[in-house]
């Protein structure tokens, strides 16, 4: 039995849907009171109120734009003064706007880098008094397959944001041990999401087919990874990255998996 999170607090940005919401409902249902951070105050309201009604910790809202350093700050503040700091911030927030290389204009890529890279940077940043005074201060970041791992057309921008995560993570790691805390980072595969349905039937179809475990992977999967690398049994690791894809990386052909049965 892990040590219980009942009553620490806890930052997910990008947590109005998708995986950030799954991850803040695993961690409310652990009892830890959760602080979910969005553009979108209707959405955040709507979320809160599914989040209320599911888990054991309190919820509390911050609309912010995690491309902004002082958005952040504020963010961090609201955690504080809401829950008294910050243990666990689950830095989530990310975009996949569609665009092939080709067309690919500097305002595209300026909007994904904003989002997904320095979201990161200063979600972290903003966090870090917080995180060490806690004691047990955790960063988790979703990063992805597609960048570290895979490509995928029309995601060239998408995919060096999520590499570019995992590069300041490692040195970040370094950094950050000395004041007690860890950073470490998941990697989702194909999950289902608001924004996988967006991508149609046929690619969900196509998708699980290829997965190893024939099924795409649901928020609770990725927000479980996120909740074992914030318990204290997990104290002891830092800098490294857990691939939640079904086993989605593995195989070299679509026949690998028909020779499994």
């Amino acid at each position: 039995m892990f040590t219980s999170l009942s009553g620490r607090s806890v930052v997910v940005t990008g947590a109005s849907k998708g995986i950030g919401k799954g991850i803040a409902r695993v961690f409310a249902r652990a009892g830890a009171d959760v602080l979910i951070a969005a553009r979108d105050q209707s959405a955040l309201d709507a979320a809160a109120a599914e989040l209320d009604a599911q888990g054991a910790g309190r919820v509390a809202t911050a609309s912010v734009d995690v491309a902004s350093q002082a958005g952040c700050r504020a963010m961090a503040a609201a955690a504080v003064e809401a829950h008294g700091g910050i243990d666990v911030l689950c830095a989530n927030a990310g975009i996949f706007p569609d665009r092939m290389l080709a067309e690919m204009t500097e305002a595209d890529l300026d909007l994904v880098l904003g989002t997904n890279v320095k979201g990161t940077f200063f979600a972290v940043q903003a966090c870090l008094d917080a995180l060490a005074a806690s004691g047990r201060g955790r960063v988790v970041l979703t990063s992805s397959i597609t960048g570290p791992i895979t490509g995928f057309p029309g995601w060239s921008h998408y995919g060096a944001s999520k590499a570019a995560q995992l590069g300041f993570l490692r040195t970040a790691a370094i950094e950050l041990a000395p004041r007690g805390i860890t950073v470490n980072a998941v990697l989702p595969g194909n999950i289902a999401t608001e924004g996988l349905a967006d991508l149609g039937a046929d690619y969900t179809a196509t998708m699980a087919a290829s997965i190893p475990l024939r099924r795409l992977g649901s928020v609770e999967d990725i927000g479980n990874a996120c909740l074992f690398l914030a318990t204290e049994e997990a104290g002891y690791i830092t800098g490294q990255t857990i691939v939640v894809d079904g086993g989605q990386v593995l195989p070299e052909s679509l026949e690998a998996l028909s020779a499994a049965g």
